[in-house]
């Protein structure tokens, strides 16, 4: 009787270990960054940056899903392209200032839920006050895919020295539209590109004829600076540039922005 007891027991406490290690068991790890991803900071430690996306200054008003820490995390030669152009750059009196870097799948997936609900127009007021939320897509605000999550593409602006401290966004505040003249806009300490961040509208466009002037010098100075130490502009986003050729042409990660990510490299 006693040996059967024992067998009874030892099974239940088998049966009762599989389950409590089950969810551990069949948990995924968090993916991380291939060889080839690096941390901006362990390259160019002077680039500034503001990592818009971990924080509630965005176009949905919230966080974006996956990004944990405010660092820039791009492919290798992309950051010591930057590191080069930041070389030339300081020289001069200026300074890049990254707004994102890689950007994770899971995020992109966030922004596609957020354009496929047209009750959320928190922000509106700010970064898309002239188009309807509607033709997100169709006018290629929004995509199911971004270059962003290849790793290689940026998006920057440019300090003028000594860079001024910019205030925190405070939720709820008043929003005025990113196309509105610098000293009625939202603060950054950038130089005047005639639009803020993620302006969803035609004046971001980086040649649009509208944009004279000390706005239009200072596109084409960022332009011109990245575009010889080869990054490529894209023409509907001024400060959207991506390194070619690029370490993964093909390949969209879903590692999430965390200084953990690139530990080991």
């Amino acid at each position: 009787m006693r040996t059967a007891l024992r067998a009874l027991a030892v099974t239940a406490a088998t049966l009762l270990a599989g389950t409590a290690l089950s969810p551990t068991a069949q948990a995924r790890p968090e993916p991380r960054a291939p060889e080839g991803f690096v941390s901006l900071r362990s390259v160019d430690p002077t680039i500034i940056q503001e990592m818009r996306y971990t924080t509630a200054h965005t176009f949905m008003g919230e966080r974006v899903d996956g990004y944990r820490q405010p660092v820039c995390i791009l492919t290798r030669p992309a950051a010591q392209a930057l590191h080069l152009a930041q070389k030339r750059l300081l020289r001069q009196g200026y300074a890049l200032k990254v707004y994102d870097c890689y950007r994770p799948q899971r995020a992109v997936d966030h922004f596609v839920r957020w354009a496929k609900d047209l009750d959320d127009q928190t922000m509106k007021g700010e970064f898309y006050p002239l188009v309807d939320k509607s033709r997100l897509f169709e006018d290629g605000y929004i995509a199911e895919k971004s270059g962003h999550s290849r790793g290689s593409t940026v998006d920057l602006t440019l300090v003028r020295l000594p860079a001024l401290p910019t205030r925190p966004y405070r939720p709820g505040e008043r929003l005025t539209p990113c196309f509105a003249p610098k000293d009625e806009r939202f603060p950054d300490n950038s130089v005047d590109m005639g639009t803020g961040y993620d302006c969803f509208d035609t004046l971001s466009h980086t040649d649009d004829p509208r944009i004279q002037g000390a706005q239009r010098a200072n596109r084409q100075f960022l332009k011109r600076t990245l575009t010889e130490v080869g990054f490529v502009n894209l023409p509907e986003e001024w400060w959207h540039f991506t390194f070619k050729p690029e370490l993964f042409p093909d390949t969209y990660f879903d590692f999430p922005v965390d200084r953990r990510s690139v530990g080991r490299h």
